[in-house]
């Protein structure tokens, strides 16, 4: 695997369409519900059902173009920006935001919501409480010390950032300068929600290998610490799969709040 030229996710052509197809799709083929589907959704459902993190405004600072993420969110935040690195991931959930023809069906969460909530009744409005939460969708460039560049965002009451910080950080140095950045679109006092990859050294879309940084738990531990975040709630699953598109070893989700 080393030996096959890796891309970058923020400078290449990510196939926005292929990494949805191949990690979240509903497919009896898909082999990562349990990691990428369930694992994610059913913390966030635990921590915002557990009522410390609260407030108005969400920036979701996540890879590809996933949504299925924030439907636990969009029962606490009336306002969310979704922020991405590439075109094609704002199009594909633009797509999906107007239900245009041709978005990607997200359906197949239908069962994961009702089990988390209990609320099979109204799982149908869930997809339009969400859609109606997000005020924005901005395609962003990551060399800008204001990522929104020229917005001027207004500083969040919780982010969430799913695999991006995986994908763009070339090294340790470049994590803790994108962290950095991703704690800047945040209030004293805010929540900082992140799902990563542990031991990871690439990931495929399309017909593309795409650099990802290997990195353990204790890195991240300390490099929230080091950016004045104090730990919440972690949860760490070891690899559910059998698949050579990726090379993680264990999924991890933690929520810290800034303290400084």
């Amino acid at each position: 695997m080393d030996s096959i030229p890796k891309k970058l996710y923020h400078i290449h052509r990510f196939d926005s369409r292929s990494g949805l197809e191949l990690y979240l799709s509903g497919k009896e083929d898909m082999v990562f519900g349990e990691d990428f589907l369930k694992f994610p959704m059913m913390n966030l459902h635990y921590v915002f059902s557990r009522g410390f993190i609260c407030g108005n405004l969400l920036i979701d600072f996540s890879i590809g173009a996933f949504i299925h993420h924030l439907y636990s969110a969009s029962n606490i935040f009336q306002d969310m920006i979704i922020m991405k690195f590439n075109e094609k991931c704002s199009m594909e959930v633009r797509r999906w935001h107007g239900d245009r023809t041709g978005a990607f069906s997200w359906t197949h969460t239908k069962t994961s919501v009702e089990e988390l909530e209990g609320k099979s009744d109204e799982t149908q409005d869930k997809e339009l409480n969400l859609k109606a939460s997000i005020k924005h969708i901005v395609t962003c460039n990551l060399e800008e010390e204001n990522l929104a560049h020229p917005l001027v965002l207004p500083l969040a009451d919780c982010v969430i950032s799913a695999v991006l910080l995986d994908v763009i950080s070339k090294d340790e140095e470049d994590y803790m300068r994108n962290l950095e950045k991703a704690s800047n679109l945040l209030k004293i006092g805010g929540h900082l929600i992140l799902f990563g990859l542990l031991n990871t050294t690439y990931m495929t879309a399309g017909a593309d290998r795409f650099h990802m940084m290997k990195y353990d738990e204790s890195f991240v531990r300390s490099a929230l610490s080091k950016l004045g975040f104090v730990i919440d709630y972690c949860a760490v699953q070891r690899r559910r799969n059998v698949s050579d598109l990726v090379d993680y070893s264990h999924v991890i989700f933690i929520a810290a709040h800034k303290e400084k």
